[in-house]
């Protein structure tokens, strides 16, 4: 059957091999546990301390999306417009790191190759660091912009940024941090006060987030942004010495901060981590 299927491939034009058999990709890239297929962390050793049903109750009251919003953004759920002082919305953004559902955990071990074709199967594409910057900073009032998503002062409670690692994790390899290393992240928007005044949830902590830019040479790379759940270990503000120890690289985890971390060419990035994941962008219609 294998070699049957091979020689139909084998005749098929560049353009046709190229196109992407969203049942099939999908069934590769989740399913089973392992730092090889997208999914929520290794269950055997993640600890999650607040359950969908807390999570929900803390959302009862909140509207996640209007109908103005809903229709800004052609009908799709979970979506909020993002826009820049004085000017229309340009495009809309996940309300929830993927898969963008109020109180289900995030999900990780997914390379940003894999990412940006999940976004392009929904309609969206995966978001650039300027768009997510400018949803992290600013207001659709036209006010300030803002340090940070919630205000302009680092505060490690408000975000699920404030839990230490709780074993020796070893991330020298995909398979080593699997066995060792914890995901320990929260339902979205488990933390309601850790949203933008744009209404996007969890941009600092819970996970980190792949993203794109354009590089001095034009082309598309990986961006990888935010802090994750244990940002304590690592903090620092910005413009202030860290008050950590010398060995500990620490970094300021604002709207604004710019890594350089596993930059790839976004068609041929393959860095996964137990706590890196995404979010999807699309434009207004």
């Amino acid at each position: 059957k294998f070699k049957e299927i091979n020689e139909a491939y084998e005749v098929l034009s560049d353009k046709e091999k190229r196109v992407i058999l969203p049942d099939q990709f999908l069934t590769s890239v989740f399913g089973v546990d392992g730092p090889s297929h997208a999914n929520q962390g290794n269950r055997e050793r993640a600890e999650h301390l607040i359950s969908k049903k807390r999570c929900l109750a803390g959302l009862k009251d909140v509207v996640l999306q209007t109908p103005e919003q809903k229709a800004a953004c052609g009908g799709a759920e979970n979506m909020v417009p993002i826009n820049y002082p004085g000017k229309p919305p340009y495009l809309c953004m996940d309300i929830f790191e993927f898969p963008n559902k109020a109180c289900e955990l995030p999900v990780v071990w997914i390379p940003p190759t894999y990412a940006k074709k999940v976004c392009e199967l929904q309609g969206k594409r995966l978001c650039s660091q300027i768009e997510w910057q400018q949803a992290c900073r600013g207001d659709p009032a036209g006010g300030p912009d803002r340090m940070y998503a919630y205000g302009d002062d680092l505060d490690l409670t408000i975000c699920h940024t404030n839990k230490p690692p709780r074993t020796s994790c070893d991330p020298t390899s995909a398979r080593n941090a699997w066995n060792t290393c914890t995901t320990d992240s929260e339902p979205s928007g488990a933390f309601p006060k850790c949203k933008s005044r744009f209404g996007v949830y969890d941009q600092h902590g819970n996970v980190a987030e792949i993203m794109m830019r354009r590089n001095e040479e034009g082309k598309v790379v990986t961006q990888l942004k935010g802090s994750a759940w244990f940002y304590v270990n690592v903090a620092r503000e910005p413009g202030k010495p860290s008050t950590k120890p010398k060995n500990v690289e620490t970094y300021p985890d604002h709207c604004n901060f710019d890594p350089r971390w596993h930059v790839e060419p976004i068609d041929n990035a393959w860095h996964v981590n137990y706590h890196l994941g995404f979010r999807c962008c699309k434009s207004v219609p």
